[in-house]
Parts: structure tokens; C-alpha cells; sequence
């Protein structure tokens, strides 16, 4: 039987703080947090991701341990990114930089050797999943969560990935005042995001958005959407000429 900071794995080992589409996060205590994923899963692999990362200089929460579906990593403040939007969204502009700069340097760090390659050929670290509720703004800056469908690839293909989440995806994160101005805030954050990312996402617009209609996570309405997008990419590549923005 596995054991994180003596509470069994099989048992739950502290009060929840977290919940995502497929995995919740538990509080241990002493500033750790165990993010356990309610599926059979191996995080082993992401954990040895994340200390490549940081060895690199990238911000992510450090690593304690790692075992079956069971993260352990530390515990950390502040909030993210789309809910500080959802209170201060005169910052959305800034956000948006911030988020292409992290894709930026994540871009810049190659993939340890062996790391399997996703949505084409490339050796540049992909997090596949990097949008604003997964940029933690803690008192020691930005930090990057949620390391589960990283691969190796084109950086490009990131960055395709990033910006159709934020057009398809749905969030109950906003609050209700603010749900109106939600294409208005998207707008914005799209145009500071695309005007400081380094890497074309258009060449991988249709791709990745086929790839993510097959997530299991994936609403239908979202697919519904993410099915648009692909046909308007794939469109746009038979015409002469450039294809213009994506969306």
C-alpha cells in the first residue's frame, strides 16, 4: 500500500482545494498538496518532466514525489490566471502578454531525450494545456500547472492548442456579472497573446483541433465548436493566398 505523508493512497489525504475535469487536488499539509487523478494513471512520467523544467529555469511547484495516479508537489499561493481576469479584467491585456511569454520560453526548452512527440515533428516542450487557468500568479511569479498531456513537438502546434481552448472551451470561473464581456475580454486576450507569442499556431489550427475533438474531456458543445474551427482552417489552407487569423 502506498503512502503520502502517512495517509494511504486509497484514502482520501486531506481536505479538497481543487477540482478539474479529470483529477482532484487534496491538501497534506507542511505546504505540499497531492493532485490525485481518479482514473488509472502513472504520473511518474510528468514529475520527471516538471524537474527537467525547473532545472531549466522554468517556473513550475516543485516536486516531492510521485506514484501511480499520485502527484505530490508543493503548495501554492495566490490565484489563477482566469479568475484573477474574472476579478481585475481591466488586466486582460497584460495577461495575455504574460501567457505568450510563458509560451515563449516553454518553446525555447527542448524535450528530454525519449519523450514522445505529439501533432507533428519537434523537440521543443509542449504543455498542450497551457491556458490562463493553468498559470498560477503566486508571490513568487507566474507558475505553470498541470503538466498531464505535455509532449515534445512543434512549438507552433502550442500555440494552436492555447488558442483554441480559450475560443472553445467553457468555464463557470467567470463570474456572472462579467459572462456578457466575455467575448470582449477573449478579443483582448487574444490580441495581446498573438501580438507577443513568437510561433504561427495557423499552420496547426485544423490539426490540433481534430486531435482535441478525440479528448475524452471534451463537452460536445465544445466539440461543436472545435469542428468550426477545423473546417474554417482547412478552408482557408485551399484558398490562394494568406489565411489570416485564426477563429
Amino acid at each position: 500500500m502506498r503512502y503520502f505523508a502517512g495517509v494511504p493512497a486509497s484514502q482520501t489525504p486531506g481536505p479538497l482545494i481543487g477540482a478539474g475535469r479529470s483529477a482532484d487536488v487534496y491538501a497534506l499539509g507542511d505546504g505540499r498538496v497531492v493532485r490525485r487523478f481518479r482514473t488509472p494513471h502513472d504520473a511518474q512520467p510528468e514529475a520527471e518532466l516538471m524537474r527537467h523544467l525547473a532545472a531549466a529555469g522554468y517556473p513550475v511547484p516543485a516536486v516531492y514525489d510521485a506514484d501511480g495516479p499520485d502527484l505530490v508537489m508543493e503548495r501554492l499561493d495566490g490565484r489563477d490566471m482566469l479568475a484573477d481576469l474574472g476579478r481585475r479584467p481591466w488586466l486582460v491585456a497584460r495577461h495575455g502578454r504574460l501567457l505568450a511569454e510563458l509560451h515563449n520560453r516553454l518553446h525555447s526548452i527542448q524535450a528530454p531525450e525519449g519523450w514522445p512527440e505529439a501533432l507533428g515533428p519537434g523537440r521543443s516542450v509542449l504543455h498542450l494545456d497551457l491556458h490562463p487557468a493553468n498559470v498560477m500568479l503566486t508571490s513568487r511569479g507566474p507558475v505553470v500547472i498541470d503538466w498531464t498531456n505535455a509532449r515534445a513537438g512543434a512549438a507552433g502546434a502550442d500555440v494552436a492548442m492555447a488558442y483554441l481552448i480559450m475560443s472553445t472551451a467553457e468555464t463557470d470561473l467567470i463570474p456572472v456579472g462579467l459572462r456578457p464581456l466575455i467575448r470582449l475580454l477573449r478579443a483582448g486576450l487574444f490580441r495581446a497573446f498573438l501580438s507577443v507569442v513568437a510561433d504561427d499556431p495557423m499552420p496547426y489550427i485544423a490539426t490540433v483541433a481534430r486531435a482535441r475533438l478525440s479528448d475524452r474531456n471534451t463537452r460536445p458543445s465544445e466539440a461543436a465548436r472545435l469542428l468550426r474551427a477545423a473546417e474554417r482552417a482547412e478552408q482557408a489552407a485551399r484558398k490562394p493566398g494568406p489565411a489570416g487569423a485564426p477563429g
